[in-house]
């Protein structure tokens, strides 16, 4: 699953969540947008913030909403949970399971 953001010179950045069956991995692209331009994005979409140039925090609950509508494999929640108990083994879900620590990779010459 990725959280991108992406937008250009004449356009206002927007933060979306797309490839909502791949939970092998989760990660936040960033299109040719600055640091201030993405942060402000994921904040507006309520999905999250930036914590720093590798990693981000995003909502779970606002994750899931954003992504579970679109799923299209009938054993999607099922792949969700075990991703959230993964996430929850390596240290990378919050103590109250309301967030998630998730890679920040820019776009090339972005």
């Amino acid at each position: 699953m990725i959280v991108e953001v992406v937008g250009g010179a004449d356009e206002r950045p927007e933060a979306r969540v797309v490839d909502v069956d791949n939970l092998a991995r989760v990660h936040l692209a960033l299109g040719q947008v600055t640091d201030e331009e993405a942060a402000e994005a994921l904040e507006r979409a309520g999905l999250g913030k930036i914590q720093d140039g590798d990693t981000a925090s995003v909502d779970v609950a606002a994750l899931h909403a954003a992504a579970e509508p679109r799923a299209t494999t009938s054993q999607w929640q099922s792949e969700w949970d075990a991703m959230i108990a993964t996430a929850r083994s390596q240290g990378w879900l919050s103590a109250d399971g309301a967030s998630l620590q998730i890679p920040v990779e820019s776009a090339a010459g972005a």
